[in-house]
Parts: C-alpha cells; structure tokens; sequence
C-alpha cells in the first residue's frame, strides 16, 4: 500500500497547486470567469475521457507504464505555463493534465480494491482517501497566496511534482502482481448485466456528483469570493482540512454501520454549508462576509470528504467484487465530472449574475439529492450497506 499511497500524493500534490491557480492565471491574462472556470472543466473532461478508456490503456501497457505514465502526464505540462497566459493555451496544458489524473485516478481505486479485504475496505478508502487529500489540505489554500505574493513561477515549478512518482510504478505494479481479482482491465459485462450495474450505482453517484459539482466550485472559485489572500487561504484551509480529515474518519462509519445511512445527512448538511457560503459572498469583503465564508467552508468540507469516502464504499458493496473495476471507473468519472462542473456552472452563472447566486443553486442542488437519498431509503427495503 505504501508506494501507491506515497504515488497518489504526488499526483494530488500537483493537482492541488494548479486547481485554484491555472484558472488565476487564466484571469490573469485577460480571461473572464467564465473563461477561467473553463480551464477546470477542461481538465476534469479529459480526466473523464483517460478514466473511460482505463480497460484498454491497462490491458496494452499493464500496471507498471500505465502508471508512470500517468505521472509524466499529469507533472510535466505544469511546466508549460511558464511560457504563456492564453486562455487557450492554459485549457490544453490542462487536457494533458487530466489525461495523466484520469489514468491515476483509475488504477489508485482499483488497487485499493485489490488490495485490502471487504471487511476492512472502509478504514482502507480512508486511509487512500487521507494520502490523497493531506495535499490538497496543505496546498490548495497555499498556492493562491504563492502565486499573488510570491510568484506564479514558483507553483509551475512546483506542479511538476507528480513527474517524481515515475519510479514508484513499478513497485505498485509487483503489490499488485498475482493478487486474485487484481484486474488489468474491467471484465466484459452483458447489457443485462451493465443495467443492473447502472441501477445500483446511479444513488451512489448522484450524491457524489452532487458534492463534488459544489467542490468544483468552490476550488475554483473562491480566491475570487475575497480581496484579501490571506482570507482566501484561511477559507480554503477550512475547507480543505476538514473534507481531509473527515474523508479518513467515515472509514470507520461506514465498516461499523455501512455506508448508505450517512449519505443523505451529509449531503444535507453540505447544502447548508453552501447556503452559508453564498450568504458570506453577499456581504463582499466586509469581516463578517469573510467569517460567514470560512464557516460555510468548514461545513461544506465535512460533507465532501465524507461522502467521497461514503459513496465509494457503498458502490463497491452495491456492485459486488466482480465489478470492483467497473466501480472504479463509475465512481472516478462522477467525482470528476462534477468537479468539471461545478467550475463550468459556477462560471456561467458568476458571469451571468453573481457568486452568491451561484452558490444559492447549488447548495438547493445539493439539498434535492439529498432529500432524494433518503427518502429512496425510506422506501426501499434491502438496501445493500
């Protein structure tokens, strides 16, 4: 587990430096919100496409070069900002990008599954979950204050990181080597079968395209909800933290009671925190909009790293260990699509009328699945925990 965990930290600790800051210096360059939002929403389209095409990418390259592939994709065109500030040029750095997340993305699930038991998958999910959002924690609210204070160079260079997980690949693929059910590709399903898959991952998915459409936004977007950095890094380490630390404790939640029960709440939970957020926004930079913002944070982060944690666990049981591939991909195409989202809606509606606004929908977007959650669980009768 050891070189993946130490693998996945590289490749989110590339991720998380350019996640608020490419868009920066897409506005930077004369882009509007819109335009800046697009930058995100590109990366997590082309992310969506690599973790679509997993099965064939692992199938002709196995574990080991898929793997270092991935890092080269994802740490290198970092360093191609330091050439330019287009728009343009910035949205295809990020296609690259997300090709080189997408494969990382994939083949960090997958050998989570492959490696750990179903009884202790739930403490496993948190403990990958934990590797994966320690940077993000640390380097999503850093970089905007680097960037303005420091130098956009200087998170460019930075962002290469992933390039330093190459070496590692090997060792993952030999963890994985010979493992039962440690699969090279998702195995060929009847249409039948695909229809059932759907039917019992589309709750789980829902609510994760839910919370992440919110995180898109709100990592996107919130070193323009206010003018001083270092209340953008504070709001942003609320939220960063908390989604980090409750992403690894609903680990246990979810092998001690199963994961189902805790969705709805949570996702509940997350729309206030998304109401609250857009109520700071409201007041400008006034203290009191700065402070609604951070608390807002606080809360929304609980229910995105909680629920990263709990819809994962849930598709896998829903699904079976036969499908633990295809769960996989389903589950890393949703976190990344409404992560694309979030960014592009966010944009949009920004542009159109105002972040308040914006945040407004999406905190009753949020609110809608999960009154829907937990009322399919009221009527349902065996639901799978």
């Amino acid at each position: 587990m050891r070189p993946l965990l130490a693998s996945s930290a590289l490749g989110f600790a590339g991720l998380s430096l350019l996640m608020p800051v490419a868009p920066l210096w897409a506005l930077d360059g004369g882009a509007d919100e819109l335009g800046a939002g697009l930058v995100n929403t590109v990366l997590m389209l082309f992310t969506v496409i690599a973790q679509l095409s997993m099965g064939t990418v692992l199938a002709r390259l196995g574990w080991s070069r898929t793997l270092a592939v991935g890092s080269g994709l994802l740490g290198l065109p970092a360093l191609g900002h330091l050439l330019t500030d287009h728009v343009g040029a910035i949205a295809s750095l990020a296609a690259v990008r997300g090709l080189g997340f997408g494969i990382l993305t994939v083949c960090g699930a997958t050998a989570v599954a492959a490696l750990v038991e179903p009884a202790r998958r739930g403490r496993a999910v948190g403990a990958y979950g934990l590797a994966v959002a320690v940077p993000q924690c640390l380097l999503v609210p850093i970089a905007p204050w680097l960037a303005e204070r420091v130098g956009f160079w200087l998170v460019f260079v930075c962002a290469a990181v992933p390039s330093l997980a190459i070496p590692l690949a090997p060792r993952v693929a030999r963890a994985l080597h010979g493992r039962d059910g440690a699969p090279g590709a998702p195995a060929d399903r009847k249409d039948d079968a695909r229809r059932g898959l759907f039917r019992v991952l589309i709750g789980p998915i829902a609510a994760l395209l839910a919370i992440t459409t919110a995180g898109g936004a709100i990592l996107t977007f919130t070193p323009r909800l206010l003018a001083d950095p270092a209340a953008v890094s504070l709001a942003l380490l609320a939220f960063t933290a908390t989604a980090a630390l409750s992403r690894w404790r609903f680990g246990a939640v979810a092998d001690r009671g199963g994961a189902g029960p805790a969705i709805g709440p949570l996702l509940l939970f997350g729309a206030g925190g998304l109401a609250v957020i857009g109520a700071g926004a409201a007041r400008g930079s006034a203290a009191t909009g700065a402070a609604l913002v951070v608390a807002g944070m606080l809360t929304a982060g609980v229910a995105y790293g909680g629920l990263q944690n709990l819809t994962l666990v849930q598709a896998f049981a829903a699904a079976g260990e036969e499908a633990r591939s295809s769960v996989s991909v389903a589950w890393n195409v949703g976190f990344d699509a409404g992560t694309g989202l979030g960014a592009l809606a966010a944009g949009a509606v920004a542009t159109a009328s105002s972040y308040p606004v914006a945040y407004a929908a999406l905190a009753v977007g949020t609110a809608l699945v999960g009154a829907c959650w937990s009322a399919a669980r009221r009527g349902a009768r065996g639901v799978p925990r």
